[in-house]
């Protein structure tokens, strides 16, 4: 293991499968102790399990993020196993396509709730142990502990998508989100950035007849893309591939990591160049 983030306490959400879990082991790998959540407990549990298993130090906290008072208990239970928080990484997510004008209220709110109202809600209850901590740190007279937030975006926020209004709204959300962060909190030592994510290979971009459902407050959401949709997709990004989850987690260490400690109020596109 290298100590690019020694000692560093990483919450990374929606880490039980794709993007999150594979940052999950990545920052582990580099020395951070990890706290993962998912609404699914199976999945998040045994990501959690192989990390211990591989020598790092991991715990798992499943959970709703939409609901109003889990952001709290998943930071209580941080600072309860480890006493601080470092990084916080705002992952968790899922599409709910649709032409907006087709597009139900119910359908358009589940996209704000998840990308934009939990990660808000997230960062609030994170202050006292980032924001008001740093604080402290400096009336001391000492250097504040490294600190940042990463929020998850996409090219769908940036460039706007087809049958994604709620989507593109929340993920253009983000971005006014973490700027704002970036400019409340750069003076304690804290930074926010974001990663925008182009089609990146998890259950969100497989193929609609192999992607699967999931299940939203009663509601079954077909997740992934129609085919040929996906290879017009491909068609435009100039590596010519998709990208994986551990080449997504790459970015969320690399901004989160001291090699960028003077990059705040940022957005970097991971996309293989789609939309430039």
């Amino acid at each position: 293991m290298s100590s690019l983030m020694d000692g560093q306490v990483v919450i990374i959400t929606g880490s039980g499968r794709g993007i999150g879990a594979a940052a999950g082991r990545l920052f582990a790998k580099h020395g951070a102790k990890v706290v993962l959540t998912d609404i699914d407990a199976g999945p998040v549990g045994d990501v959690a399990a192989e990390i211990r298993a591989s020598g790092g130090d991991a715990i798992s906290v499943p959970g709703d993020l939409t609901a109003p008072e889990f952001p709290r208990e998943l930071v209580e239970n941080t600072i309860e196993k480890y006493g601080q928080l470092n990084v916080l990484v705002n992952n968790a997510g899922y599409t709910w396509d649709g032409m907006a004008h087709k597009m139900s209220d119910k359908q358009w709110q589940a996209m704000l709730d998840v990308h934009l109202t939990a990660p808000f809600r997230l960062i609030q209850a994170a202050a006292p142990y980032m924001r008001d901590a740093a604080k402290r740190e400096m009336d001391e007279g000492r250097a504040p502990e490294p600190r940042c937030i990463v929020n998850v975006s996409s090219t769908s926020g940036l460039h706007g998508n087809i049958g994604q209004a709620n989507y593109a709204a929340a993920k253009m959300g983000i971005v006014g989100l973490t700027k704002t962060i970036a400019k409340e909190w750069g003076s304690f030592g804290i930074r926010c950035n974001a990663v925008a994510f182009g089609m990146i290979e998890t259950r969100l971009t497989q193929d609609k007849t192999t992607a699967g459902a999931i299940e939203v407050a009663g509601e079954t959401i077909q997740l992934g893309i129609p085919g040929h949709i996906r290879d017009l997709s491909k068609m435009a990004i100039p590596l010519g591939r998709s990208g994986t989850p551990e080449e997504a987690a790459g970015a969320l260490l690399m901004v989160a990591s001291p090699l960028a400690a003077y990059v705040t109020g940022h957005t970097l596109e991971a996309t293989g160049g789609l939309g430039i």
